[in-house]
């Protein structure tokens, strides 16, 4: 019987989190889009009400999912909008909490890389990512919203990177 690793690229966010997950059958370099979707938060909602949610919806969807590796995407900071990076942290501290609670390995990966390796530019727009997630996963339409197009580029991009670290 043949191995399935499977990865679960997570798009934080306090409003959005996108989630993807994909298989990669061992021998195997190309990995294949299993799952995807979005875990809407009420904006409106206070911070506390939102993390928690988030941990919730996001156990449940681990737990579902049995990923072999999570992937998230890195923070980083532009320093016009340092606050952004603090907010956006406690939505990421609340998925390595869900991620090291069942004992899942996470691999942090900076945006830039992850447009690089789906697109070819490391600054692509919402809509290049977009369209290269629909090209390369051979989609009917467009992954809405954007969030789950950068999901399936993060875990995408982990698992290309584990099945050439095996070979």
């Amino acid at each position: 019987m043949t191995r399935m690793l499977r990865v679960v690229g997570i798009d934080p966010g306090l409003r959005i989190t996108g989630f993807a997950a994909v298989d990669l059958p061992d021998g195997s370099i190309e990995p294949s889009l299993a799952e995807g979707g979005v875990i809407r938060l009420n904006g409106k909602d206070s911070m506390e009400d939102r993390l928690e949610q988030l941990h919730r919806e996001l156990a449940e969807l681990l737990d579902e999912l049995k990923p072999d590796q999570l992937a998230v995407e890195k923070l980083y900071a532009h320093y016009k909008h340092p606050r952004t990076a603090i907010l956006m942290s406690h939505a990421r501290g609340v998925i390595l909490l869900a991620a090291r609670q069942r004992r899942i390995p996470v691999e942090h990966l900076p945006s830039t890389e992850v447009k690089r390796a789906i697109t070819g530019y490391g600054h692509a727009s919402k809509q290049q990512m977009q369209q290269a997630v629909q090209s390369q996963c051979q989609l009917a339409e467009l992954p809405q919203p954007p969030d789950l197009a950068d999901a399936i580029g993060i875990a995408l991009t982990c698992a290309r990177r584990m099945a050439a670290e095996r070979l």
